[in-house]
């Protein structure tokens, strides 16, 4: 049998069966996804912890270029005589939404799913990219004498 050790636990989690969480391990509010963002070469790579969450219960939108990232946290499929003894990890609908600037090239964002980490790779747009403009010598100006 697991023991627990953490009296402030229970707390916390009576608080939030009594302020409106459907079951206990369960949240009433979206929880935060913790993120790393990085500028690598031509393109955004942003980086959302994920851990425990099936690749199949992930969705992800770009509406005029807001970014949502919507994750769902499904319960254990335990067996019929299974008893928990401990439910601390959030389970349910997890949502980010990042707002991406006009340098960024929305329609060609990549995304892959491993050990809990979902990157995305969105690519620098051509525009935005920074470029040589060529100086030419010509016979174009009159020098003006004073």
């Amino acid at each position: 049998m697991l023991m627990r050790t953490d009296p402030f636990r229970e707390m916390d989690q009576l608080a939030q069966r009594l302020l409106g969480a459907a079951q206990p391990g369960t949240w009433s509010r979206p929880a935060a996804m913790p993120l790393d963002a990085y500028r690598s070469g031509d393109q955004l790579v942003v980086a959302f912890d994920l851990p425990g969450v099936a690749p199949d219960a992930i969705d992800i939108d770009v509406e005029r270029n807001i970014l949502t990232v919507k994750a769902e946290r499904r319960p254990l499929n335990l067996d019929g005589d299974a008893q928990v003894q401990v439910a601390e990890r959030p389970l349910g609908v997890f949502s980010r939404q990042l707002f991406l600037g006009e340098a960024l090239d929305t329609d060609r964002i990549e995304a892959s799913y491993d050990n809990g980490v979902l990157l995305l790779k969105i690519p620098v747009a051509e525009q935005a990219k920074p470029r040589k403009v060529a100086v030419t010598a010509g016979n174009g100006h009159k020098a003006i004498n004073a």
